[in-house]
């Protein structure tokens, strides 16, 4: 998806073994109670990042490679997407991590608005960037990605590798399912991208999607288009999520 590094692989230790905690998940079945144990370390986790944004208002996720470097265009373009983001009142949400991630968070920043991340544990690329005014750090990609949609109105693929393909798939598959209201879908880099557009279209021909599918994207490498295109779809299904102003309980730590 998205702001997320090109290593989705199982984490690695310095020998380049899997590390034991994944090692376990992908291995099948096992005991009642190690599955137990497992169990309720997802639920902690959960819990965890559900304090963590609970009062952060509404986002617009922001999804692109970890690997370009502030020299790139890329980097600048982003940066752009992360401060027109906050002009319209919307905290940016991205990976947390360097690259596109810290380049949306850090236009979010110099605009006056709120950059949170939702950081992945890497061992290499994904370290928070300095940009972050929250930042939740989870062991899980699946915790990760179930939070990132929870709490996003809109979506930002910019270009990016396996982790940002994940995420731009994830969040086309929900709302063709209805797991989620049809929030806007913008894919940034049209010479970059065009290989994808022209694979949905051939899904398209052979009928294995529909075109209201695709209605929700807008295709574009327009910085000006892209954040019109949210303002016009992501702040009409904020409105009719109907939210109320949650309150702090005291009691609960909050």
């Amino acid at each position: 998806m998205t702001a997320v590094s090109e290593n989705e692989g199982p984490r690695l230790n310095e020998n380049g073994i899997v590390g034991e905690e994944d090692k376990y998940f992908l291995e099948g079945p096992r005991s009642r109670f190690l599955e137990l144990l497992f169990l309720l370390h997802i639920c902690w986790e959960f819990l965890r990042g559900f304090r963590v944004f609970h009062f952060r208002g509404p986002c617009i996720a922001v999804f692109g490679s970890a690997r370009w470097k502030v020299t790139t265009p890329w980097y600048e373009t982003a940066r752009k997407v992360g401060a027109g983001i906050a002009s319209m009142g919307f905290n940016v949400m991205t990976g947390g991590g360097p690259g596109i991630m810290e380049a949306a968070s850090r236009g979010a920043k110099e605009a006056g608005g709120h950059a949170l991340g939702c950081n992945i544990i890497l061992p290499k690329e994904q370290v928070p960037n300095k940009w972050l005014d929250k930042v939740f750090n989870c062991r899980h990609f699946f915790v990760r990605k179930v939070l990132m949609f929870k709490y996003s109105y809109g979506f930002v693929i910019m270009p990016g590798g396996f982790g940002t393909m994940d995420e731009f798939f994830e969040a086309l598959t929900l709302i063709q399912t209805h797991k989620i209201l049809n929030f806007p879908i913008v894919l940034m880099g049209k010479e970059y991208w065009e290989p994808v557009m022209a694979l949905l279209q051939q899904m398209l021909k052979e009928n294995a999607i529909d075109e209201a599918d695709l209605q929700y994207i807008h295709y574009t490498d327009s910085v000006e288009e892209a954040l019109h295109h949210l303002q016009r779809f992501a702040n009409e299904k904020y409105r009719l999520s109907r939210l109320k102003t949650l309150k702090r309980l005291v009691w609960l730590g909050e």
